[in-house]
Protein backbone atom coordinates (compact mmCIF):
# COMPACT_ATOMS: atom_id res chain seq x y z
CA UNK A 1 0.00 0.00 0.00
CA UNK A 2 3.10 2.33 0.87
CA UNK A 3 4.51 1.95 -2.57
CA UNK A 4 1.45 2.57 -4.57
CA UNK A 5 0.84 5.57 -2.61
CA UNK A 6 4.49 6.87 -2.73
CA UNK A 7 4.10 6.13 -6.75
CA UNK A 8 1.01 8.03 -7.01
CA UNK A 9 2.23 11.31 -5.36
CA UNK A 10 5.48 10.90 -7.56
CA UNK A 11 3.34 10.81 -10.82
CA UNK A 12 1.26 13.42 -9.24
CA UNK A 13 4.84 15.78 -8.64
CA UNK A 14 5.94 14.90 -11.92
CA UNK A 15 3.01 15.89 -13.96
CA UNK A 16 2.74 19.31 -11.77
CA UNK A 17 6.14 20.15 -12.62
CA UNK A 18 5.87 19.32 -16.34
CA UNK A 19 2.53 21.75 -16.72
CA UNK A 20 4.97 24.16 -14.36
CA UNK A 21 7.76 23.59 -17.20
CA UNK A 22 5.61 24.08 -20.39
CA UNK A 23 3.49 26.90 -19.19
CA UNK A 24 7.03 29.09 -18.26
CA UNK A 25 8.03 27.63 -21.96
CA UNK A 26 5.00 29.57 -22.93
CA UNK A 27 2.99 26.35 -24.33
CA UNK A 28 -0.34 27.53 -23.58
CA UNK A 29 0.37 31.14 -24.46
CA UNK A 30 -1.68 32.09 -27.73
CA UNK A 31 -0.31 35.82 -27.95
CA UNK A 32 1.34 37.34 -31.20
CA UNK A 33 3.83 38.48 -29.13
CA UNK A 34 6.62 38.09 -26.24
CA UNK A 35 6.91 40.56 -23.55
CA UNK A 36 10.61 40.63 -22.66
CA UNK A 37 10.99 42.72 -19.25
CA UNK A 38 13.81 45.54 -20.08
CA UNK A 39 14.50 47.35 -16.66
CA UNK A 40 12.12 49.55 -15.82
CA UNK A 41 9.81 48.66 -18.90
CA UNK A 42 8.86 45.62 -20.91
CA UNK A 43 9.55 45.55 -24.37
CA UNK A 44 6.53 43.36 -26.86
CA UNK A 45 8.37 41.40 -29.53
CA UNK A 46 6.20 39.92 -31.91
CA UNK A 47 6.45 35.71 -32.74
CA UNK A 48 6.74 34.83 -36.17
CA UNK A 49 9.38 37.37 -37.96
CA UNK A 50 11.96 36.45 -40.19
CA UNK A 51 14.28 38.21 -39.50
CA UNK A 52 13.31 38.73 -36.09
CA UNK A 53 12.96 41.85 -34.34
CA UNK A 54 15.04 42.97 -31.87
CA UNK A 55 13.69 43.23 -27.65
CA UNK A 56 15.27 47.23 -28.67
CA UNK A 57 13.60 47.65 -31.40
CA UNK A 58 9.90 46.73 -30.37
CA UNK A 59 7.34 48.91 -28.63
CA UNK A 60 7.17 49.46 -25.07
CA UNK A 61 3.49 49.03 -24.88
CA UNK A 62 1.06 46.50 -25.73
CA UNK A 63 -1.15 46.41 -28.50
CA UNK A 64 -4.68 47.04 -28.45
CA UNK A 65 -7.19 44.74 -29.07
CA UNK A 66 -7.63 46.24 -32.40
CA UNK A 67 -4.08 46.48 -33.33
CA UNK A 68 -0.76 44.11 -34.01
CA UNK A 69 2.71 44.78 -33.98
CA UNK A 70 4.34 44.34 -37.31
CA UNK A 71 8.09 42.69 -38.35
CA UNK A 72 9.51 46.46 -38.42
CA UNK A 73 8.53 47.08 -34.27
CA UNK A 74 5.53 49.01 -35.08
CA UNK A 75 2.31 48.64 -33.89
CA UNK A 76 -0.45 48.98 -36.79
CA UNK A 77 -4.26 47.95 -36.80
CA UNK A 78 -5.64 45.21 -37.96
Amino acid sequence: MHKRLRWTFLIILGLFFAFALADSLGVFDNRPYYEVPHGNHTHYVPKDCDPPVTPGDAPTRPPAPDERINCRGQIVPK
